[in-house]
């Protein structure tokens, strides 16, 4: 499906060409004609210029100019009917995560096909947390608590080493199936182990999925030869958008096509392609990144790196006027982390109560809500709307979505001033 929205804004842009070059052909084909009829013509002919002395070839590509013209035309209208809704963040913000909601809410859900596709995608995601807890302990100096859990370390590096087939994202790590058993019981065991919990509660300290305890909790089941993912396991699966991504649902009898783009900095440069004709914006970010570091940049604070981020937008032409909905993301991990992670230590400014998820929220909100330039009011004022969500709770997701179905309709009545 995603093939074909983007075939057909090719469609487009080929159609756009053969219309300009028709009309250069037009042109050319008046003008030489003109030149071999000399003075035969006075000033009124024109109006019957091409019956009178078009050719069957001419006549016939006149016929099929005027069937682009048509088309363009039609494919205008239709495009102008399509509500486009960009999604951007910085890289982790969940902006993939909100698309599965999507497709739960106003589309199909996950069919036993799609289901199965992402089986790979989930045990990567959990061979890839054991692997980064493993390799963190080193760097800490960590110890395991027991032997047991120190032998089957060594022997879960040595099968991912041996089998593994590693490529560039969190998904790339795979083992066979012959491995599954062996890799299940090394990792409950060391799950088990408080060495290795004990690194896992300092993961601020290196770059650890989200989703790491989940999967841990569950990798018994994850490793099982039969193992059938639950919606909630495919919402909190991590796979690295490296491509600009379309889907299309219907709110209200109005198309509404989303668009998914990459958050890391290497792919932003492909965000200005989706720039024009956007009716409004959703911004994801991480609440819970207040202490964690860049992964591109192990010096950058993550949401440091949001809020500059954000203000740039703002600071587009694109933009300007346009409804901003921000989405402060990941409620649930960062209610989690404030009880233990003070926010004073990472933002100086921050005045309120250490372990008040509350302040802490409303804290962050305030910050982002300070990078709306000016105009502050009035008809060329940028609108923001902050919604606190956690985009893998698809009852939170269904409650914010309605309101930002009103928010987004509205914008594209006013934009061709339907209301």
């Amino acid at each position: 499906a995603d093939d074909g929205f983007r075939d057909k804004a090719t469609c487009l842009a080929i159609r756009r060409e053969l219309f300009r070059a028709k009309q250069w052909y037009q042109r050319r084909v008046r003008a030489n004609l003109r030149e071999r009829s000399g003075s035969h013509f006075g000033v009124g002919s024109n109006m019957c210029f091409d019956s009178c002395i078009a050719s069957p070839e001419e006549s016939a590509q006149k016929a099929k100019s005027s069937e682009i013209d048509k088309m363009i035309v039609s494919d205008k209208k239709t495009e102008e009917k399509i509500v486009k809704l960009l999604l951007l963040g910085s890289g982790e913000s969940g902006k993939s995560t909100f698309i599965k909601q999507l497709k739960i809410i106003k589309g199909a859900g996950f069919d036993e096909n799609a289901r199965a596709e992402f089986v790979a995608v989930i045990r990567s995601n959990l061979l890839q947390a054991t692997k980064s807890i493993l390799a963190a302990m080193a760097i800490l100096y960590i110890e395991f608590d027991t032997q047991e859990a120190a032998g089957e370390s060594k022997k879960i590096i040595q099968l991912l080493s041996d089998e593994a087939a590693e490529v560039a994202g969190v998904d790339g790590i795979q083992i066979s199936a012959d491995n599954l058993g062996a890799v299940s019981k090394s990792i409950q065991t060391l799950w088990q182990d408080e060495g290795f919990k004990q690194c896992f509660r300092r993961s601020k300290e290196y770059q650890l999925i989200d989703s790491a305890k989940y999967y841990l909790d569950k990798a018994a089941e994850i490793l099982s030869p039969d193992f059938h993912p639950s919606e909630q396991d495919i919402l909190r699966s991590r796979k690295v958008t490296t491509s600009i991504i379309e889907y299309m649902f219907d709110i209200k009898k109005v198309q509404l096509k989303v668009i998914d783009v990459g958050g890391q900095r290497k792919e932003r440069r492909k965000w200005i392609s989706c720039f024009d004709n956007v009716t409004s914006i959703i911004f994801l970010a991480s609440l819970s990144d207040y202490d964690l570091k860049l992964q591109e940049s192990v010096t950058t604070n993550r949401m440091r790196e949001s809020l500059d981020l954000f203000a740039t937008i703002l600071q587009y032409p694109w933009f300007k006027k346009k409804s901003i909905i921000l989405f402060l993301n990941k409620t649930d991990l960062f209610e989690e982390k404030i009880l233990y992670s003070d926010i004073v230590d990472y933002f100086p400014e921050y005045k309120g109560e250490p372990g008040v998820a509350e302040e802490g929220k409303a804290f962050i909100r305030s910050m982002y809500e300070e990078k709306k330039p000016p105009p502050h009011d009035g008809p060329d004022a940028t609108h923001i709307f902050p919604h606190f969500t956690c985009a893998t709770d698809t009852n939170n997701i269904t409650k914010v979505f309605k309101d930002v179905q009103e928010i987004i309709l509205r914008s594209y009545l006013n934009e061709f001033n339907l209301v």
